[in-house]
C-alpha cells in the first residue's frame, strides 16, 4: 500500500505566514505540520510516500525531505501546476500508485489517533474506498457525509444547510478506481476537482463506501485560530523533559519541555503546556504560557507571550502583552507600550513600537 501527502495550495486565509512558503511547514508544537501526516502514515506501516508540491516554497518542501532516508520512508516528489482540486492531485499520482491502494492525507490535517487499524481494515475488505469522518461544530466548512443505517447515502461539499455534523476529514482510503472516477469528473464552481464529488460518484456508482469515525482530536489546519488550537493540544500531548538549564526564582507550572542549550534566567515564569526549543533565551521578567512554542535560537525578554506560535531565530522584547498570535522566522518586536496585541507576522518582520 502505497500513501500520498498534498503539500500544494496557495494557503490565502494563512497570509502573511505564506508568502515564502507553504502552510503546511508552518511549524505546531516546533514542528512542520505536514511531518505528522507523514508519521502517522509511516506508523500504520507505508514507506513509500508521495508528496504532492505546488505554489510558493515548493523547493522548502524537497529541502526538508529529501528523500525521505532521515524519516525512514521513500519519498517521490509530483508537482501540480496549479491548485486545481484535491481530485486533480490525486490523479497525478496513478502512475505512482500502479495497482495499489492507496492513502490520501492533507498535509495540512492534524490528528492524534493512531490510523493503523484503519489502514489494515481497509486493506483486508473489499471496499472501494474508506472515508475518515469527524464530528464537528461547524459542518458548512467542510464536505459533509449523510450516513444511514451505518452506511454513506450522500457526500456534499461545504453545503449551506448541512444534513448531517459528520465532516469529511482530509485523510482518505482508496482503490485505482477513483481514477476512472476523476477522469469523468467535472469541475466545481471553483473550477476545481473536488475529491467530496469523486467520492460521491463513487458512492453512486456501487454504494461500496464504508466509514470510520475518528472520535480523538482532529483539526483542520486551515487558519491561524486552528493552528494556534493544534498547536497547544499538540503540546498537552507531549512527555515532559527539559533539557535545558534554568536560574533561580524560576517558577515552572504545568506541562513543559524545553531543548537544549536553552536558559531560562530568573524571575521567569512559565505555564504550560509550552515548549521551548533548542539554543534558546527566556530572560528575566518573562511569562511564557499557556499554550505557547517558542522556536529553536529564539530570544525573549521583558515578555508576557500566551495561546501563541514563535517560529526559529525571532527576537522578542516586548511589554505588550502578545496574545493569540503567529510570528514567523527571524522576526523582531520592539516595543514599551504596555498594551496587550494580536501578530500574525510573515518571515523576516520586524515591529518597534
Amino acid at each position: 500500500m502505497k500513501g500520498i501527502i498534498l503539500h500544494g495550495g496557495h494557503g490565502t486565509r494563512l497570509r502573511p505566514l505564506t508568502h515564502t512558503g507553504p502552510k503546511q511547514l508552518l511549524p505546531i508544537a516546533n514542528k512542520p505540520m505536514s511531518e505528522y501526516c507523514l508519521e502517522s502514515i509511516k506508523e500504520a506501516g507505508i514507506n513509500e510516500i508521495a508528496i504532492i508540491i505546488g505554489g510558493v516554497g515548493s523547493n522548502k518542501v524537497r529541502e526538508y525531505y529529501g528523500d525521505g532516508e532521515k524519516f525512514g520512508v521513500n519519498i517521490t516528489y509530483i508537482k501540480q501546476d496549479e491548485p486545481r482540486g484535491i481530485a486533480h492531485a490525486i490523479r497525478l499520482c496513478k502512475e505512482f500508485v500502479a495497482n495499489e491502494k492507496f492513502l490520501v492525507f492533507l498535509g495540512d490535517n492534524i490528528i492524534q489517533k493512531s490510523i493503523k487499524n484503519f489502514v489494515e481494515n481497509f486493506k483486508n475488505s473489499d471496499y472501494d474506498s474508506t472515508v475518515l469522518l469527524c464530528e464537528v461544530d461547524n459542518p458548512s466548512r467542510f464536505g459533509i457525509a449523510d450516513v444511514n443505517d451505518g452506511k454513506i447515502t450522500k457526500i456534499i461539499e461545504k453545503p449551506k444547510n448541512p444534513i448531517s455534523n459528520l465532516a469529511v476529514t482530509g485523510i482518505y482510503l482508496l482503490t485505482p478506481l477513483i481514477f476512472e472516477i476523476i477522469d469523468n469528473l467535472k469541475p466545481s464552481w471553483r473550477n476545481e476537482l473536488e475529491i467530496t464529488d469523486a467520492l460521491d460518484e463513487l458512492l453512486k456508482k456501487n454504494q461500496n463506501i464504508s466509514y470510520e469515525k475518528i472520535t480523538d482530536y482532529w483539526k483542520d489546519t486551515g487558519t491561524p485560530d486552528d493552528i494556534i488550537h493544534a498547536n497547544g493540544e499538540i503540546i498537552r500531548k507531549m512527555k515532559e523533559k527539559n533539557e535545558g538549564k534554568k536560574e533561580k526564582n524560576v517558577v515552572l507550572d504545568g506541562k513543559i519541555i524545553v531543548g537544549k542549550n536553552s536558559i531560562i534566567e530568573s524571575n521567569v515564569k512559565i505555564i504550560g503546556p509550552v515548549i521551548i526549543g533548542a539554543n534558546c533565551k527566556i530572560l528575566e521578567n518573562s511569562v511564557i504560557g499557556p499554550n505557547v512554542s517558542v522556536g529553536n535560537d529564539s530570544i525573549i525578554s521583558i515578555s508576557s507571550i500566551e495561546n501563541s506560535i514563535i517560529m526559529k531565530k525571532c527576537r522578542i522584547n516586548s511589554v505588550t502583552k502578545i496574545r493569540n498570535s503567529i510570528i514567523a522566522n527571524n522576526s523582531e518586536i520592539k516595543d514599551e507600550d504596555g498594551n496587550e496585541k494580536i501578530f500574525l507576522l510573515g518571515e523576516g518582520s520586524k515591529i518597534s513600537l
